[in-house]
């Protein structure tokens, strides 16, 4: 009895030992040249009859040994979250940050100014809250729901998706207020972003959710600094936001809350637009197929984004999450203004029950793998690394 029950005990601590451990050996620790953090961007202003910093990023950086790719990878968490996305899983398993940073990437995991450690301030304006339904039908139980007509595909949330599950706990304690006016946030992140390119160098700009709109926006205002752009299933679809209310009509147009089309402040159109009322859309008669939205786009002749049209850009949607019924508009959206983005729908690629959260499921790895070997194809030159 005494060696069932040891046996047992060991079954559930090896269930929490850390990431490294379970999938590199227990001291295969990833070899490290440099680590540290820096912030970027802000400016003082007086709160309160303070003199106070407001508006910076913060980042927190790892520079491996063998870097052997010069491009470094800056990864943009979406709303209510932070860079934790990214270092880890709220099971214990290894994250994308870790993942690339084997892979011979100097890896920055940045925190949006206006939330955690890049610090809010009452000149941001009003906050959005954690909301803890809206969490579960969206992120970790969508196929308990059934909002939208991919979610019962969802099997990859490690464990139940639901409140009071260990795993659920530790990713909805992860959850923070983050800024709730749309421009504001944008403005301050794309400002945040093109500030920290500025000191470290041009790099790949992995996004994902809310800060879609950040990437685009960067990508625009400084081509020149990023190299190669990842969106995790940016914030979208154009223009109109899609409401999902379960069967059977499913889905049904919101609030224009992208008036410049992929952001709510300007992108440089050619011609270009001095305001967004100057953009005119249209809403295709038809869905491209079933269970999909109908797309919102550019009234003919399409106005273009020469910028964004500048580097390598890749969009990457799960076959079960909320934003496979729109993802397709987005990159419609992007090839009518003359961008030219590479498409991976998972469940199409055979990666199959991913939801929104993608980076944080149970295949979180073999996502990055594909993710990887798109950047090893877009960016194929390898060089000997900066000095850290």
């Amino acid at each position: 009895m005494r060696w069932r029950f040891l046996g047992g005990l060991f079954v559930v601590l090896a269930a929490l030992v850390p990431a490294a451990a379970q999938q590199g050996g227990a001291n295969d620790v990833p070899p490290i040249a440099r680590q540290g953090y820096l912030f970027a961007g802000g400016h003082y202003d007086n709160i309160a009859g303070k003199r106070v910093m407001v508006g910076q990023l913060y980042a927190e950086f790892q520079i491996p040994k063998q870097q052997t790719h010069a491009d470094p990878i800056v990864m943009v968490h979406g709303a209510i979250q932070t860079g934790t996305n990214f270092t880890g899983t709220p099971d214990g398993r290894m994250g994308w940050a870790e993942y690339f940073l084997r892979r011979g990437y100097a890896v920055y995991v940045i925190d949006q100014p206006g939330r955690s450690r890049a610090s809010y301030s009452p000149a941001d304006g009003a906050q959005s809250f954690p909301d803890l339904l809206n969490t579960e039908q969206r992120f970790t139980a969508p196929e308990r729901y059934n909002l939208w007509p991919q979610a019962h595909l969802h099997t990859q949330w490690p464990g139940s998706g639901m409140a009071g599950d260990p795993v659920f706990d530790q990713f909805y304690a992860s959850q923070v207020p983050f800024v709730q006016t749309a421009a504001k946030a944008q403005s301050m992140t794309r400002d945040g972003l093109i500030a920290l390119l500025q000191k470290v160098g041009p790099a790949i700009v992995m996004t994902h959710s809310q800060s879609g709109s950040m990437g685009w926006l960067t990508a625009d205002a400084r081509p020149d600094l990023v190299r190669a752009l990842i969106q995790v299933e940016p914030s979208g679809p154009p223009v109109h936001d899609v409401l999902m209310t379960g069967a059977p009509d499913y889905l049904h147009d919101g609030e224009a809350v992208r008036p410049w089309g992929l952001s709510a402040i300007p992108l440089n159109y050619s011609p270009h637009a001095a305001s967004a009322a100057e953009l005119s859309f249209v809403e295709e008669p038809q869905a491209d197929g079933p269970g999909l939205a109908r797309c919102w786009m550019q009234k003919a002749p399409a106005r273009q984004l020469p910028n964004l049209s500048r580097m390598p850009m890749l969009i990457v949607n799960g076959e079960a999450s909320f934003h496979a019924p729109f993802e397709h508009c987005t990159v419609k959206y992007l090839r009518q203004a003359g961008v030219h983005p590479d498409w991976i729908d998972l469940g199409k690629a055979g990666i199959h029950g991913n939801g929104h959260m993608m980076m944080l499921e149970k295949n979180n790895l073999e996502i990055a793998a594909a993710i990887d070997r798109w950047l090893t194809k877009a960016l194929p030159t390898k060089s000997a690394a900066r000095t850290p």
